[in-house]
């Protein structure tokens, strides 16, 4: 019962934030102009512009649109690509791979860079390691990624000839794009984990647990990392997210074969219909990922559980 307590709240405010989502990209893309004239240019005759808007259902009044595209929508059915005149889906779903294997070796590598980053800088906090850390940080966040991306490019790619400038293929197409992607997470982790581990160094169970003898290792991993782990996973589940976003420009840069460029050619050829599939399928990833951090928080610390009961 406790277990249904805690879940079924974060089911439904998943599912309102969800529907608010998809509410915003519905109308979003009625407001931004007219989609007929947009597709078939300002030269188009009246007749052509009636037909088109017939053809696409667009004739009807805007609640029974909005009606239809939710009932298409619990059917699993995301429109027509004008662009590509096939399924919404299937132009979406041929480009998932790539970006999620982009998104998940980034944040890989965000991870494996961020998190002892931020373990170092707490433990040797106001030393050099220390503002070393804090300098990568401040890098990390400050620089806009598609001009690390394109650093990367002339040094590595142009000068070096050590990595393909872009494009898919092999793994080293993979590396330049995958850790021009993690450079902002990486720096958020490493920021959060700083933050969070110093403080929890400053409670005084730390220093009981010192007194009784622990040795300075069993003290960090058993009692400070655990405690201090509930900002850093929030941080990450929500990084894993907002990849998927940051992806667009990397992916644009290196000409990458996700759903990054897909949702740039998209709004480039004026296919109104699979922006608002890339925008619906990116809300619905972005909330999943939401409601597995929240679940998680709940498994990790028992308080919180209690508390939401």
């Amino acid at each position: 019962m406790n277990f249904v307590r805690f879940v079924v709240p974060k089911l439904l405010a998943a599912i309102v934030t969800l529907l608010l989502a998809v509410t915003i990209a519905f109308f979003l893309s009625r407001l931004s102009g007219d989609p007929v004239r947009n597709i078939l240019g300002t030269f188009a005759s009246d007749e052509q512009v009636a037909a088109k808007r017939a053809a696409l259902g667009l004739d009807d009044p805007l609640l029974r649109q909005y009606v239809d595209y939710l009932g298409s929508l619990v059917r699993g059915d995301f429109g027509d690509s004008l662009q590509y005149s096939r399924s919404n889906w299937e132009v979406i779903s041929s480009r998932i791979w790539p970006s999620v294997q982009l998104t998940f070796v980034a944040l890989i590598i965000a991870n494996v860079i961020g998190l002892p980053l931020g373990v170092v800088a707490a433990l040797k906090e106001n030393t050099i390691w220390d503002r070393i850390a804090v300098t990568i940080s401040l890098i990390g966040q400050s620089f806009p990624l598609f001009w690390i991306g394109l650093i990367f490019i002339l040094v590595f790619s142009v000068n070096l000839g050590w990595f393909p400038a872009g494009q898919s293929g092999t793994w080293k197409h993979l590396v330049l794009p995958a850790v021009t992607l993690s450079f902002f997470p990486m720096a958020r982790i490493a920021r959060i984990t700083r933050s969070s581990l110093t403080e929890v160094l400053e409670e005084g169970y730390i220093t009981s647990a010192r007194a009784r003898g622990l040795t300075e290792s069993t003290v960090i991993t058993t009692h400070a990392l655990r405690n201090g782990a509930l900002p850093v996973i929030t941080i990450i589940g929500l990084q894993a997210g907002t990849l998927l976003s940051a992806a667009v420009t990397v992916e644009f840069v290196f000409a990458w074969p996700g759903l990054g460029t897909l949702a740039v050619n998209a709004v480039a050829f004026r296919d109104f219909t699979l922006v608002q599939a890339l925008v619906v399928f990116g809300a619905f990833t972005f909330v999943v990922i939401n409601l597995a951090v929240d679940l998680l928080y709940g498994f990790t610390d028992p308080r919180i559980r209690e508390a939401s009961q």
